[in-house]
């Protein structure tokens, strides 16, 4: 039951399965649920932390909505994306594997190699943005500098917001069902 379960909705939590033994009239503990799926091969895994958002934060997200709230469609198709999951049907894109822990200058070699052949690849019209979040590699002065004397646009992004690009929360769940 335990295993069929877990299969069914990977998202159970052990307390979950606790709760339905119980009320089946099965006492078990979490630590018994956590040994049998690990005898069965399924690993746990927690859940992922949201961002820590003080009122200063909270602001900043509200002013870029405010701002972007009555941007058209066009806008927002005209925005390089940044830091994309990447899922392939049928012949390999432009994919950049970084084997150990990325720092600015490994960012902004990326960068240099491959925004505007993309930018070309994807059609973007003149004027395009690029949009990446706040991490030190990409908000570091030296980075900044670069940017600017490239003359590439920088849509401003608030930070602790990965959640304002809704497609984020389904990208899960669409590697899930391409798998299938």
């Amino acid at each position: 039951m335990i295993t069929r379960t877990v299969s069914k909705n990977p998202r159970t939590t052990r307390g979950d399965l606790v709760n339905d033994l119980q009320r089946a009239g099965t006492k078990v503990t979490k630590a018994t649920i956590s040994n049998t799926l690990r005898r069965q091969g399924l690993k746990s895994c927690s859940a992922r932390r949201v961002p820590l958002l003080k009122p200063v934060h909270v602001q900043a997200r509200l002013k870029f909505a405010r701002e972007h709230l009555d941007d058209p469609e066009e806008d927002w198709e005209n925005v390089i994306w940044s830091d994309e999951t990447k899922i392939e049907m049928l012949e390999p894109g432009r994919l950049i594997r970084v084997k150990e822990r990325m720092n600015g200058a490994m960012y902004r070699e990326i960068l240099s190699d491959n925004l505007l052949p993309s930018a070309r690849a994807l059609k973007m019209k003149r004027g395009w943005v690029f949009q990446h979040d706040n991490d030190t590699k990409h908000t570091a002065r030296a980075m900044k500098e670069w940017l600017r004397k490239k003359h590439f646009k920088v849509l401003e992004w608030p930070s602790q917001s990965p959640d304002l690009n809704p497609i984020e929360n389904l990208w899960r769940e669409l590697k899930v069902r391409v798998a299938q």
